[in-house]
């Protein structure tokens, strides 16, 4: 069964990653949260990458600043990498352009929101999994339908 590990720069991310988390496990998906920086240890990374490199499995990356954490996972696995920093108003915002130009052969998918974050994995997942492809549909729904709901009250 996939799954989806999520490596955390720092302690700092984890507020940010079981958001990520307790989406993808109320879609009962394993999710495995794991701390590892790319700048202080980079062998750690490598270590888990190489910890789930014979499953099927999505990583969602979250670390801010520099976020190097993101390529440096895309550039050591052919697994899909999903790029989630937490905003930081710190640097305005501008600390998310570090994830956005990557060098050639590098391409972690940039996706800011946890639940977001969480959903692209999910998709990402269920192109082998039915029964995660129908509860992703209904999901879709619930949040299309809170759209009309919210329309008609005040109507």
């Amino acid at each position: 069964m996939a799954k989806v590990v999520i490596i955390m720069g720092s302690k700092e991310d984890l507020e940010h990653s079981q958001k990520i988390a307790n989406i993808i496990k109320k879609m009962g998906v394993e999710c495995v949260l794991r701390i590892a920086s790319a700048h202080k240890v980079p062998l750690k990374v490598l270590e888990i990458l190489k910890q789930y490199e014979t499953e099927e499995v999505v990583f969602i990356t979250v670390a801010g600043r520099s976020n190097a954490l993101s390529g440096f996972v895309d550039a050591n696995t052919f697994r899909p990498v999903i790029a989630s920093p937490p905003y930081s108003d710190k640097f305005g915002g501008a600390d998310i352009f570090s994830t956005l130009r990557m060098p050639s052969g590098v391409c972690p998918m940039l996706v800011l929101e946890p639940e977001e974050a969480a959903l692209a994995a999910l998709k990402i997942i269920s192109l082998n999994n039915k029964q995660l492809a129908e509860k992703i549909k209904e999901y879709q729904k619930s949040k299309k339908d809170e759209i009309e709901k919210a329309d008609r009250e005040l109507i």
